[in-house]
């Protein structure tokens, strides 16, 4: 068992103190946009051996980009895609692994593998940067495939590919939601729950063919996250720093 004490959490202007007048509660953040962003957020900014800094600007971005763009945004246009092209099951069976997906498929096993030694290094920053790539990829092979031009394709070995592509989205968001088990229990749990994982522990990250047979999603998902409004966030936290000066 290990014991990692961190840094000091800044300001822009220094430490936080209560004589300074700009504290920010963390039981504050926790309120308006939960335990697990507020959990992301101290986790992501602490560099191994360093102190981080707090702004509202870093906290409403990496919600709004991090959180709702990349991870959420991939649940959705996955759950999104099985619906439009298979409401909602797939049998992943009759899949066809292309180029794309084998080099997909080995980027993602790298990167799990860093992310085993970053986390046992205690470089936990870093390893979200990891685990944040994968989502990244996923994302970006969307784009590169093209499923909505598979979906319009008379022939059988695009469906195939298209089968392929539905299901490494859905072994790419296991084992985020696996890995993320250990950083935001409650949303880990969500996408688990959504694309209705048996395979999530530790040791079944790696098998990224675990989903073999039929994959059945929800017909609507609520988001992950929802979208901040930039101003009125930057608002609420320079009034929650002022309201806390006494």
């Amino acid at each position: 068992k290990q014991v990692f004490a961190h840094g000091w959490l800044l300001m822009k202007d220094g430490k936080m103190s209560k004589s300074k007048g700009n504290v920010v509660y963390p039981e504050m953040l926790v309120e308006r946009y939960g335990l697990d962003a507020t959990r992301y957020f101290l986790l992501k900014e602490f560099p191994y051996g360093q102190d981080a800094i707090f702004t509202p600007e870093d906290f409403v971005n990496k919600y709004n980009f991090d959180l709702c763009n990349d991870l959420g945004n991939l649940l959705n246009r996955t759950v999104g895609m099985i619906n439009k092209y298979f409401e909602g099951k797939v049998d992943v069976s009759e899949a066809k692994t292309t180029e794309i997906d084998a080099k997909l498929e080995e980027k993602v096993l790298s990167n799990i593998t860093e992310i085993e030694k970053l986390m046992d290094d205690l470089h936990v920053s870093n390893s979200l940067e990891k685990i944040w790539e994968i989502i990244s990829i996923s994302n970006k092979y969307i784009d590169e495939t093209e499923p909505w031009k598979l979906a319009k394709s008379e022939n059988e070995e695009d469906r195939k590919i298209l089968v392929s592509v539905m299901a490494h989205l859905v072994e790419n968001l296991r084992i985020v939601g696996t890995i993320l088990q250990a950083y935001m229990p409650e949303t880990a749990e969500k996408i688990l729950n959504t694309l209705n994982v048996e395979n999530r522990q530790w040791e079944d990250i790696k098998n990224i063919h675990a989903n073999s047979g039929m994959i059945e999603v929800p017909s609507k998902i609520e988001p992950l996250f929802a979208r901040l409004d930039v101003k009125e966030e930057m608002e609420y936290l320079e009034n929650l720093i002022k309201g806390n000066r006494k």
